[in-house]
């Protein structure tokens, strides 16, 4: 069975190989590359146990540097905790508004990420009016609570539609 164990080391590194893509962790990945390398000494008539004992080794390295590197570029530590989602992502958006100010709450309505939302002006500011820009001061509930965008950065003005 020695002379074979290289099959058998491939067959799982394949299966786990193929099993990573229908799983969301990122580790199946590693430990069929291990099976692979395990494989290789198998191939070349490495004994069993320096077989499983590379197996282990590479395993267990290629998951400890993937975590390193998954924690160092993708993670809210790597980002400072300015990494934001959902409602936290909102506040700070600069918004057109598609609908002036009405009544004595003066609602307006305003386009963010392709929807229409209801927006006020902040405390302190005018009614608004159709094709201003706006940057959005705090989400409450579904609405939007907005300041007059004050200056633009020069990125956003070019290409501007004028009406």
């Amino acid at each position: 069975m020695e002379s074979y164990s290289w099959i058998v080391w491939a067959i799982f590194g394949v299966i786990m190989i193929i099993a990573e893509i229908f799983t969301p962790g990122f580790v199946l990945l590693w430990f069929g590359v291990g099976a692979l390398a395990a494989a290789f000494l198998g191939l070349l008539g490495v004994g069993i146990p320096l077989q499983i004992l590379t197996f282990v080794v590479v395993s267990v390295a290629l998951i400890a540097m993937s975590r390193t590197i998954f924690v160092n570029y993708f993670s809210r530590e790597a980002s400072d905790g300015d990494l934001k989602s959902g409602v936290d992502a909102i506040p700070g958006q600069v918004v057109t508004v598609v609908s002036a100010s009405v009544g004595s709450s003066n609602a307006a309505e305003v386009k963010l990420f392709g929807s229409v939302w209801t927006a006020y002006p902040a405390d302190g500011e005018s009614p608004l009016i159709i094709g201003e820009r706006v940057e959005v001061e705090r989400v409450q509930g579904a609405s939007l609570y907005v300041r007059h965008a004050r200056s633009m950065p020069e990125w956003r003005q070019k290409g501007e539609i004028e009406e």
